[in-house]
């Protein structure tokens, strides 16, 4: 099955500029019990407790570590959480956080009773572990090893890495090419992409 493509419609008929993004700020979830939650991301996965705005006027919590922060939300009913999940499927929507030892997270799962599943990404002779486990709310959570992956772009458009205050820990790809339009390399990546469908269909079919 070919997966759909949604074409999106430039706004307002004019080419934007690449968009002055910096970083990945923090991810949100409507969780069951705060409490718990954060019980979990603190002693799981090693995230400290912040101070929210005082004007919020829901009941919630923030979490930081690592560069990121993860902000709960108290669900009012709960038909605003998703259904837990039994079974552990690396193919859902997660969160994946980049891990310098995998296996110390491994039994430190297994200690805390925690059920996780485990897959291996091969790629030209490069390997990537990674493991998939749930939080209390079903959410999914992945540790990997996934920087052994080189990040190559398929196009020539400039891509930012963390770390831009200081333009001597930051890489850009696209180096020697003219700044491209954010139209211009949304349609590059879109021509390298349909390629892509078009080699694996005629792999398919052969």
């Amino acid at each position: 099955m070919v997966p759909e493509i949604v074409e999106e419609e430039v706004i307002g008929g004019t080419m934007s500029l690449t968009p002055p993004l910096l970083n990945l700020n923090h991810v949100s979830f409507v969780v069951r019990s705060v409490s718990r939650s954060v019980k979990f991301y603190e002693e799981v996965l090693g995230f400290v407790s912040v101070k929210r705005p005082s004007s919020f006027t829901f009941h919630g919590a923030w979490l930081y570590n690592y560069g990121i922060g993860i902000h709960l939300l108290q669900c009012n009913s709960l038909d605003e959480v998703p259904k837990k999940k039994g079974i552990i499927n690396p193919k859902e929507n997660h969160i994946s956080f980049q891990c310098s030892d995998i296996y110390l997270l491994k039994r430190k799962l297994e200690g805390m009773g925690i059920e996780y599943v485990t897959a291996v990404v091969e790629e030209s002779g490069i390997e990537v572990d990674q493991l998939f486990f749930h939080d209390p709310d079903g959410y999914m959570v992945e540790i990997c090893n996934c920087d052994n992956l080189p990040v190559i772009p398929l196009s020539s458009c400039p891509m930012k890495f963390p770390y831009m205050k200081d333009p001597m820990l930051s890489s850009l790809y696209g180096k020697g090419y003219p700044k491209l339009q954010f139209g211009s390399c949304a349609a590059e990546a879109e021509t390298v992409i349909m390629e892509t469908l078009v080699t694996d269909m005629m792999d398919i079919s052969f």
